[in-house]
């Protein structure tokens, strides 16, 4: 198998060319460019393309693709809204993901977030560095005995209720599939409950029609004065025009952000020299208890390892036809 991996940074090449010693029939040529119309054509002789959560999945790509004789798309990410799953269908491309990969890494850098905004840590950090040693503007709350609201509970989901049990929390959860193992000390509760009484709302649920812009000027309405909002899962999750306006209501203590809508053209790329051409970021960036990471919530050495491993056995695995649960049919 010749697999044409798209999107590559230094970190991606390191961590599948050390899970490709027990894959010695499977062969990645890398490229920097990412996946979209444009770039779909370089995979011409190749048998199948490796992409990623910023990759153009659309119909156009992938009729380039069929064109190419590409029959495998994997993604190296968990989630899959950006393929055009029925044009995939239609070619009979199969489409493959890495749905569980270290999921404690993104809950982790959840409740990151959580601290951060919370106790101020990046503007005390340039305080600090600016030899202002005040506590002024600096002041959080103490996490035990709050409450956390945890939307979707999954894999990562689970991973954060977790951990806001460890700090004391009391934890209410929202979730069309409840999950019975959670359920020891995890209150499950409507969404409108988990919006007005929690003091941390953390977002962990996929893209879908349902959720698309869940977080908006009347969601926002029903929290809590003073809440922490966080997400790490999908930036379509919050309508951003709305959550601006939110903020400027004084909603919120403290806003977290690793994902955006918006952040298509920033993910994992050095603009620092450049004039970001849409506003709604930078208004974003303006507020001072606003803090964005650039999606690196998955981004762990055992993460790394984890998506490398999982990806080359759905590679072997479609090869083989076995069925991994790994494919994505919509």
């Amino acid at each position: 198998m010749k697999i044409l991996f798209y999107d590559t940074k230094s970190y991606d090449r390191d961590s599948f060319t050390d899970a490709l010693s027990k894959f010695p029939d499977i062969e990645i040529e890398y490229t920097k460019s990412d996946l979209d119309p444009r770039t779909a054509a370089l995979a011409d002789g190749f048998d199948a393309v490796c992409a990623f959560v910023s990759s153009d999945v659309g119909a156009r790509t992938l009729e380039i693709l069929h064109e190419k004789g590409i029959g495998l798309v994997l993604m190296r990410c968990a989630g899959y809204n950006n393929v055009d799953l029925e044009v995939a269908k239609k070619y009979d491309i199969c489409v493959m993901c890495v749905p569980g990969y270290s999921p404690e890494a993104v809950a982790e850098h959840a409740m990151a977030l959580v601290l951060a905004c919370n106790r101020r840590l990046y503007k005390a950090y340039n305080k600090v560095r600016e030899n202002d040693f005040s506590l002024s503007g600096l002041m959080g709350v103490t996490l035990h005995g709050k409450t956390a609201g945890i939307i979707g509970t999954g894999k990562i989901g689970a991973a954060m209720c977790r951990i806001c049990k460890g700090f004391g929390m009391r934890v209410l959860a929202y979730d069309v599939y409840q999950n019975e193992a959670l359920k020891g000390f995890v209150e499950y509760v409507s969404l409108e409950k988990v919006l007005s009484d929690s003091d941390v709302i953390s977002l962990h649920c996929p893209l879908t029609d349902s959720t698309y812009h869940m977080i908006n000027i009347d969601t926002i309405r029903q929290m809590k004065d003073g809440v922490i909002l966080v997400n790490t899962s999908r930036g379509a999750l919050v309508k951003t025009d709305d959550l601006v306006e939110g903020i400027r209501m004084l909603k919120f203590a403290g806003v977290g952000l690793d994902v955006y809508e918006e952040e298509t053209n920033n993910v994992f790329e050095d603009r620092s020299d450049e004039i970001l051409e849409h506003s709604t970021t930078a208004r974003l960036l303006s507020f001072p208890n606003v803090m964005i990471t650039s999606h690196q919530g998955f981004f762990t050495r055992e993460a790394l390892d984890a998506i490398a491993s999982t990806t080359l056995q759905n590679v072997r695995d479609f090869e083989e036809g076995n069925a991994s649960g790994n494919e994505v049919t919509g």
